[in-house]
């Protein structure tokens, strides 16, 4: 798989198109001129959703990007307008495919396929193997297919990558990202195939029934050695709130089982009334039964007081009637006062005053005698009412304590109903977490099952070698990457170097102390031990025909060999500028170039290497290897005449 061209379209119609040839391709020029976003494209084409083109000329003035991808027979047009202003993604696609395609006219693009669509068209026509890789359920991650998106770390080398001591491989540093990497560059180089991963995620899946059915087992096992001490408790509960269960020599169990026939006592029905009208009618009783108290003694004391009065009237009376004690005109008959003059009676004054008074209290002393019977007949009248409410309020006392006793009892009840039904649920709960014999026989034939599956997968994966072959693969790409250290002037090139892919990263095997990329300084060594990587690994790959596309997208790498980004700047692509730069290593920039040229053409014959650059040298194998003139403005990768994308 390599790259035929790049097409982009105007919102006009208008068409730019920049094409590629096997080998060495640089595109140098000016800085600011669309050299960069190419790989951006591509990337874009090969079915990734993320639109990553910077913002600039290139988002305002273009509306769709096509990419024509070179199989061996066949040729592949990916074409994918740009997202709206705003978007940050697109997934929709237009794909053609023949044996010799062209760009179409601008009229011609209409989508008809997704990224999806894309991404499973190229991963097929690339020959990657149906894969899956598993992860384990604990991780963040999600299974997935090694496919032609996972070749991206290998064909992108962008502009501050190149020279990273930290990041060997493109999006490296993204999450999970590293994993994939370890997961499914194996697929790619031929180590790991779909036997391996199919067993794998057979045993994996055989592991996780084991673990389930262990559990399952030992929740039954717990379950029966606790289930006798459980049921003697439940059906002394169910017993200690009343739950009829015979007295027979049933077994526990069977006891149980009658509990769930319970049904809860009926409860009275009680409006809540009754305690408060006989509340309300004692308390009128015992207002009555004061009142009449307070009539009786009303009575009493009345009487008291008239006894008293009557007492002191008969004295006053009898002192009074001593008058009639005086003697008597024996001639009239009537009674005269002593010492008075003859036939002197009783005309006086004062004698008519003391019989006046005589007379009245005889007159009080017959009222009060007269009432006397029916004071007497009214106390007995209030006497017999008290007695009578007295009774009806007894009678109240008793019906309010009936009532209380009534309600108490129904509460009991129904307390004592709640009780029960909270047993009863208890012990249909045990009964149904009964584990049956046969079901316990079952789980143990499941384990002695399982494990003879696990056992079996683990023999045959045993015999995989694809660990050992990883390592002889890893070693032969070893092979080449000192000698690519040593063209590019690095340092500890006399030792052995190799790729680690625990840590992603470049080992030079110095004896006594392993160095790792990230433990060396300078740019010039930082990119060093990125191309020999990443030349070796798809020297190997082309050279026993491996999965991974036959091109790489390599952005500036001259640049560590200026004294600064201004006069890397500077050299514009020219290559009179480039040679001004007198304090620039051109030397190592030739140097650089001859090693990519003989890779494309004696390493790795036909492999397409696309550089962006911004030195250019005047050796003719140069000259032949630039795609365009140098980029400028204009030209560039985008006309200056092309008109902006409206906003809408």
């Amino acid at each position: 798989m390599k790259i035929k061209s790049i097409h982009i379209y105007s919102v006009d119609g208008r068409r730019r198109d920049v094409a590629f040839h096997d080998g060495l391709n640089v595109i140098t020029g000016r800085s600011s001129t669309g050299k960069s976003a190419l790989s951006d494209i591509i990337e874009y084409c090969m079915g990734r959703s993320t639109f990553n083109v910077p913002e600039g000329v290139i988002r305002d003035r273009v509306v769709w990007f096509s990419v024509i991808f070179r199989f061996t027979g066949e040729e592949v047009l990916v074409a994918k307008p740009a997202p709206s202003p705003g978007a940050q993604s697109l997934s929709m696609a237009m794909v053609r495919r023949g044996a010799k395609l062209e760009a179409p006219p601008f009229p011609e693009l209409a989508v008809n396929d997704s990224d999806d669509g894309v991404v499973a068209l190229l991963t097929h026509l690339l020959g990657i193997p149906e894969n899956t890789t598993e992860v384990p359920l604990e991780s963040s991650r999600v299974s997935f297919d090694a496919n032609v998106k996972h070749s991206f770390y290998y064909l992108f080398q962008k502009q501050g990558l190149v020279t990273n001591k930290e990041q060997l491989f493109y999006r490296q540093n993204e999450p999970q990202q590293p994993q994939t990497i370890k997961d499914t560059l194996p697929i790619l180089l031929g180590v790991s195939g779909r036997d391996k991963f199919t067993l794998e995620s057979q045993l994996r899946m055989a592991q996780r029934e084991l673990r389930l059915n262990t559990k399952l087992l030992q929740q039954a096992r717990e379950a029966i050695d606790n289930s006798e001490e459980r049921a003697i408790g439940l059906l002394s509960e169910a017993r200690a709130v009343e739950i009829p269960l015979g007295d027979d020599e049933t077994a526990v169990i069977a006891l149980l089982r009658r509990a769930l026939n319970w049904q809860p006592t009926p409860i009275p029905q009680d409006d809540g009334t009754r305690i408060s009208s006989i509340e309300g009618t004692l308390l009128d009783l015992r207002d009555r039964r004061r009142e009449v108290q307070r009539r009786i003694e009303g009575a009493e004391q009345f009487s008291k007081r008239s006894k008293g009065f009557e007492v002191e009237a008969s004295e006053q009376r009898d002192r009074l009637n001593s008058i009639k004690a005086l003697p008597v005109n024996r001639a009239t008959g009537e009674w005269q006062w002593p010492f008075a003059q003859v036939n002197l009676g009783m005309e006086g004054p004062i004698a008519q005053i003391l019989l006046s008074e005589l007379g009245s209290l005889d007159d009080e002393l017959a009222a009060v005698t007269g009432e006397r019977p029916v004071l007497a007949a009214y106390l007995v009248e209030q006497e017999k009412a008290l007695v009578e409410i007295g009774d009806q309020i007894r009678t109240k006392e008793v019906e309010l304590s009936s009532a209380i006793a009534s309600s108490e009892m129904a509460t009991a009840l129904g307390n004592r109903n709640n009780a029960a039904s909270r047993v009863v649920g208890r012990i249909s709960l045990f009964l149904e977490g009964i584990i049956p014999n046969k079901e316990l026989l079952h789980l143990q034939a499941e384990e002695r099952r399982l494990k003879a599956r696990i056992a079996d997968l683990e023999e045959r994966l045993g015999t995989d070698d694809s660990d050992a072959r990883l390592m002889s693969t890893l070693s032969n790409i070893g092979l080449h990457m000192s000698g690519y250290i040593a063209a590019l002037g690095g340092e500890f090139s006399e030792f052995p170097a190799r790729l680690d892919m625990h840590n992603l990263t470049v080992v030079i095997d110095r004896p006594g102390r392993p160095i790792y990329m990230n433990r060396t300084g300078g740019g010039e060594n930082h990119l060093a031990y990125h191309l020999a990587a990443l030349l070796s690994l798809h020297r190997f790959a082309t050279t026993y025909g491996h999965p991974i596309p036959r091109f790489m997208l390599i952005d500036q790498p001259s640049q560590v060999y200026f004294p600064s980004d201004a006069s890397y700047i500077a050299a514009g692509g020219s290559v009179e500028q480039t040679e001004s730069q007198k304090d620039a290593d051109l030397e190592a920039v030739r140097r650089l170039f001859e090693m990519l040229y003989r890779f494309v053409t004696e390493d790795a014959p036909g492999f397409q290497l696309i550089v962006t650059e911004h030195a250019n040298l005047r050796d003719d194998w140069f000259q032949q290897s630039l795609v365009e003139t140098p980029w400028a403005k204009p030209p560039a990768l985008v006309p200056d005449d092309w008109p902006e994308v409206p906003l809408q």
